[in-house]
């Protein structure tokens, strides 16, 4: 399990004060920070992010009521894979726009659909030799689930900004969906259903997808995606930089109350979906002896996928907790993630009743755990002292974006006022 914050160790009161929701360097007045949600990918392990999501909307409904959503808070909310699928159930208007999902009711949908999506075989040597052929599992039941829940919903409806990476096999190159891009580009304005498809269309588990755009003016463009998590699998810094083009394009509209070199007051969470970094599961010389087979299937894991997933998703973690580092924003960063995940826990499809219970426990664990730290030399987490728990930061967390929420709400009331005021005198 693990908090990430950058390498750079501040004083045990420094990181207290951080990890419960001051900042570390200079303070940035509320109503000035750019608030980020990020989620990994990791398949059926997307009942973590799902745990511990419920437990940080929970906190902020104890602070603002009982009908507020995460979509309310966060300027940006990014997902890859099963977190994509997160990302829109959290932003998809329902009823009322108002989120389609709550926090609490992810981990139902996981737990009602997840044996369907990935249906367990009896015979593990048959799923080997099914899985030379073809994918893992035909995705028809998934891709009609996503279709029915979103419906005509397209990647400008979302009720906040949302990015959701895929990889395009024909182009060979990363294709970043994200509301500020299907605003400007309609050939990116894809229906949230079909990116949602996309993005979790990992190698060797689900197959690639297809599917086409048009214009007002007939103009199309065509898209062959797979999984976004063979790129980003950890999307935040991927959504930094959507963010930041949109803070210099010229003609932007004044969406975020900062400038690009203002890039420390960005606070972002980042929540991963579990990895088996700790448990030492291979070895070069075990390596050294494998096949084609033997790197896409051992012991009921996918170690070249599981590999290149955990390096995206660690590397990406290392940079940004370096940039946190150099902006003196080290509190503004929080990165929650398990490195312990072994057994079936660790794979992406165990989608039977005993594991998905044992992935929600997983999630409650880490809440309870001690706040760390990765050390960037080892690649391990090391405990912060005095920090409190990781639900403890959460919990600070949540009171930050209060505060940014209800200064902003506070700072339009007073705008709105004034222009009254305006309107009344000159009439």
């Amino acid at each position: 399990m693990a908090v990430s914050y950058a390498c750079r160790r501040p004083c045990e009161s420094c990181s207290t004060r951080a990890m419960a929701g001051s900042v570390v360097g200079q303070p940035v007045a509320p109503g000035q920070r750019v608030t980020i949600l990020t989620i990994d990918g990791g398949g059926i392990r997307g009942l973590i992010p799902g745990t511990i999501l419920a437990f940080l909307e929970a906190r902020l409904q104890e602070l603002d009521g009982p009908d507020v959503r995460l979509a309310d808070y966060f300027d940006c909310i990014a997902g890859t894979s099963t977190g994509g699928l997160i990302t829109a159930m959290i932003t998809a208007p329902g009823k009322h726009r108002r989120p389609l999902f709550a926090a609490k009711d992810i981990n139902s949908f996981y737990l009602e659909n997840g044996p369907y999506i990935f249906p367990q075989r009896r015979s593990a040597l048959a799923a080997v030799i099914s899985s030379l052929r073809r994918p893992r599992y035909s995705g028809k039941y998934l891709r009609g689930k996503i279709r029915d829940m979103l419906g005509d919903t397209r990647i400008c409806d979302t009720l906040t900004d949302v990015v959701i990476p895929t990889f395009d096999v024909k182009l060979l190159q990363p294709i970043i969906f994200s509301t500020y891009d299907a605003r400007s580009m309609p050939l990116k304005n894809a229906l949230l259903a079909d990116v949602c498809i996309s993005t979790s269309a990992a190698p060797t588990y689900l197959p690639a997808y297809y599917f086409q755009t048009a214009d007002d003016n007939g103009k199309t463009r065509e898209y062959n995606l797979i999984d976004g998590g063979v790129a980003a699998n950890n999307p935040t810094m991927v959504t930094m930089t959507q963010i930041t083009k949109k803070m210099i394009c010229k003609d932007r509209e004044e969406l975020y109350p900062v400038k690009p070199s203002d890039c420390g007051k960005f606070l972002v969470l980042s929540i991963g979906t579990g990895s088996t970094s700790d448990q030492g599961l291979y070895t070069a010389e075990q390596c050294s002896r494998w096949g084609i087979i033997r790197w896409l299937r051992n012991k009921g894991m996918a170690p070249i996928i599981d590999i290149f997933m955990a390096a995206s998703s660690d590397l990406v973690d290392i940079h940004a907790a370096v940039l946190f580092q150099s902006l003196h924003s080290d509190g503004n960063y929080l990165r929650i993630q398990d490195n312990s995940l072994r057994g079936p826990a660790a794979t992406v499809d165990a989608a039977t009743p005993d594991n998905m219970r044992e992935l929600v426990r997983i999630g409650e664990r880490m809440l309870a755990q001690r706040v760390s730290r990765v050390n960037v030399e080892t690649g391990r987490y090391e405990e912060v002292q005095s920090a409190g728990s990781n639900a403890d930061a959460l919990a600070g967390f949540a009171r930050q974006l209060s505060e940014e929420r209800k200064t902003r709400f506070g700072r339009r009331r007073r705008s709105t006022m004034r222009g009254a005021g305006c309107s009344r005198s000159s009439c």
